[in-house]
Order: C-alpha cells, then structure tokens, then sequence
C-alpha cells in the first residue's frame, strides 16, 4: 500500500491524542474477512475520533469499515483485554493492555441502514493498535457487552 506509507493519523484517547501509523498490519485477519491484513486508517472528521478502514488496494473487492474510538461515546467503555486473546506478534514487547498505555483501542461501527435507524458499535470484539508498530488485532471479549450498542 503506497498511499499514507510513513504517515501518522491523530486519535483521541482519554489519556490525550496518539499518534498512529495511516498503515496498520494485523496480526490476524479480521473475522469474515480473509486475505486482508493490511488496511490505512483514514480520518473522517478533525476530532480524532471517527475514521475509516480501508483495506489494501489490489484486491478482488475491496473492504472498508468505519472505526471510532470509543471513549468518545461510551465513556465508561474499559474492557478487560487478557493476554490470552492476543496473536503472539501483538503480546510481544508488552503490548496489549497491560497498563502501560502500549496499545489504544478503536470499535467497529454499523451505520443505520434498512435495518436499524442508529448507527451502532462493536463493543464486544474492539481492534487493539499498537501505534509504535503498527500492529493491530480485533479480539472477542469474554464480557457481557454488546455487539451492536447504539450510538447517540
């Protein structure tokens, strides 16, 4: 992927604004989605906040997903990410929610459509980031929390 190589995008956390690779490489590939693990993130407002996904260009049908970061509307939002959900190039280096502010988080987001009249996130499975590598990985939860939550 050529466009946005070196690059950074601004996210908000609530511990302030991260810097993070325009390129991620996932450690796994996304659930339903084989043969992609590379994907720009793209922002789609100046808040740091809401963004879009876009697999690598060249395949068959391209993917793009919209990505928030959660904070913004679920404050209370602080799942428990245990080791044992990582793929082994995102434990490396004490990555993925450890406590050492490594790896921030964003959720899917499912806009309204015919069959919802509010777009909703993925609280449930969150894509972990790693900024300083550019290494990412949705995981499962193993907590009681929504798959599709409303959003405003």
């Amino acid at each position: 992927m050529s466009v946005g190589v070196g690059t950074t995008v601004r996210v908000a956390t609530p511990q302030g604004d991260r810097d993070v690779p325009s390129v991620l490489h996932l450690a796994a590939e996304l659930p339903g989605l084989p043969g992609r693990t590379e994907y720009a993130l793209e922002p789609i407002e100046d808040s740091g906040t809401l963004f879009s996904l876009r697999s690598a260009p060249g395949g068959a049908h391209p993917v793009r997903l919209f990505v928030a970061a959660p904070h913004a509307f679920f404050p209370e939002y602080a799942p428990r990410i245990g080791q044992d959900l990582l793929a082994d190039a995102m434990r490396a280096e004490d990555a993925g929610g450890t406590g050492s502010g490594a790896t921030l988080l964003l959720v899917v987001v499912h806009p309204a459509g015919d069959d919802r009249d509010q777009h909703t996130a993925n609280l449930l499975a969150p894509i972990l980031v790693d900024p300083a590598r550019g290494l990412a990985q949705q995981v499962v939860l193993d907590e009681d929390l929504p798959l599709r939550a409303p959003i405003g």
